[in-house]
């Protein structure tokens, strides 16, 4: 290992103090700074990004676990069919060229700022859960948690089969471009499922963690055959954006709430789509 990377240490924080206080993968934000300032190839750039984001997620999926928040029935049913079409994925960027690895990883980056722009205001999202309250506020939920707190929260899960499908998707671009299993569970669990949103999101986390795990496991067995010079560079970046991410996620959780979350929002997509722009950029120049 080398220690020429030193300066991806503060960017780490940044981006994962930025990624726990929007709720984005952290991935989204690394794989366009490997394949566009580090100039890695995609597959390797992808890979490294996604073993970097699973220690990011890793002290938010604790944080979330503590509070008992996270439903882990709803939670391994979805895993049975990400973790699959991940490795799928990751399997799948090693066949396609990199110069449409690099197409799809820009589309991948428009999709998710349009996903930001198409966000719900606070208010949409507290009536969704009040919607949900009342519906299943009395002893005919399928499901029933009780938080850390003592909050009592029921709900009965909709929509099986599209939310496999769509988690399915999702779970299948994260092994290839590392990016959009967040997005569709978003989606997913709060509008379609009608899972309360604090639900909704440390479940969330939850399957994002794991499955990213699971992917970034499969790029590393291909880093470790490969050896030499890749394996040396990817050891090498994650020896800085480990800690680095593993810091901004505590930074983020304590700042999330004090943040403009909306303004926050369109921000980011301002700047995933200039991003996306300037991979397709590279493609066609």
């Amino acid at each position: 290992m080398t220690l020429q990377y030193w300066y991806v240490f503060p960017i780490s924080i940044l981006f994962a103090t930025t990624a726990m206080a929007s709720g984005v993968e952290g991935a989204t934000f690394f794989s366009p700074l490997f394949v566009l300032a580090l100039k890695l190839s995609p597959e390797v750039a992808i890979g490294t990004a996604l073993t970097t984001e699973v220690f990011g997620f890793a002290s938010g999926l604790f944080a979330y676990a503590r509070k008992r928040l996270i439903d882990y029935r709803l939670g391994l049913n979805l895993l049975l069919v990400t973790v699959p079409l991940a490795l799928i994925g990751t399997w799948a960027s090693g066949q396609i060229q990199p110069v449409y690895l690099k197409v799809i990883l820009g589309v991948g980056l428009f999709i998710v700022a349009l996903s930001f722009l198409r966000q719900h205001e606070k208010k949409d999202i507290a009536r969704m859960d009040d919607a949900i309250k009342t519906e299943y506020g009395g002893k005919k939920a399928e499901t029933v948690l009780v938080a850390a707190n003592g909050e009592e929260i029921r709900y009965t899960v909709c929509n099986h089969t599209e939310g496999m499908i769509l988690c399915g998707i999702g779970a299948m671009f994260m092994g290839m471009v590392s990016t959009g299993l967040g997005e569709m569970n978003g989606y997913f669990l709060l509008q379609r499922c009608r899972v309360p949103s604090k639900v909704s999101v440390a479940t969330s986390v939850f399957v994002v963690a794991v499955t990213a795990l699971v992917a970034s496991a499969g790029h590393f067995v291909k880093f470790v055959q490969l050896g030499g010079d890749t394996l040396t560079t990817v050891l090498s970046i994650c020896l800085f954006t480990v800690p680095g991410v593993i810091i901004g996620g505590q930074i983020g959780s304590r700042i999330a709430s004090r943040i403009p979350q909306r303004s926050l929002e369109i921000g980011l997509a301002i700047i995933f789509i200039l991003v996306a722009a300037l991979t397709l950029g590279q493609v066609i120049l």
